[in-house]
């Protein structure tokens, strides 16, 4: 039989996926659970329903910050913040301007939105009546973002904090 050649060399392991369990009981890691769970319930009472007008810029934060959420909860559970180009050096500051510009920001509008139309639909809450009433959804959305906006408010101050004391790292 003739003689094979040994194949190329394959590229270069990166290592295995583990999770950073450190990552997970962290105050951070904790708080990015509990903004997932309020913003998916924040989303998920809205496009659960009738909504107009405001309401759908409230449903588009939600979902972006979420979205957003999501993926640096991801990375950081898996220890892979380094692979994303530029934000990866500077992990705790990419956390801090998420959870203060955009988480803040966004869920301050969005609850604001949800409880002007929760207040202009609170006729209806009335006993009796008998149309379709949005009143309790817009209000549960309202709690929910609101909740959901002091969460990232705290991960937000977390992470200042441990930037003031000069730490680079998320944990």
């Amino acid at each position: 039989p003739p003689a094979v050649p040994p194949p190329p060399p394959g590229p270069t392991a990166r290592g295995s996926l583990s999770l950073q369990r450190a990552y997970l009981r962290s105050p951070l890691g904790l708080l990015r659970l509990g903004q997932l769970v309020m913003g998916a319930a924040f989303w998920v009472t809205v496009a659960a329903h009738k909504y107009e007008g405001a309401a759908h810029f409230a449903l588009f934060a939600a979902v972006l910050v979420w979205l957003l959420t999501l993926a640096l909860f991801g990375l950081s559970l898996l220890g892979r913040w380094a692979l994303v180009p530029w934000l990866g050096s500077r992990w705790l500051f990419t956390n801090l301007v998420h959870d203060l510009a955009l988480g803040v920001g966004l869920y301050a509008a969005a609850t604001g939105i949800m409880g002007y139309k929760a207040g202009r639909k609170s006729y209806c809450n009335l006993p009796g009546y008998s149309q379709q009433c949005l009143y309790n959804a817009y209000l549960s959305a309202s709690i929910c973002g609101g909740i959901a906006a002091c969460l990232y408010l705290f991960s937000g101050l977390y992470c200042l904090l441990r930037r003031c004391r000069d730490q680079r790292d998320i944990i």
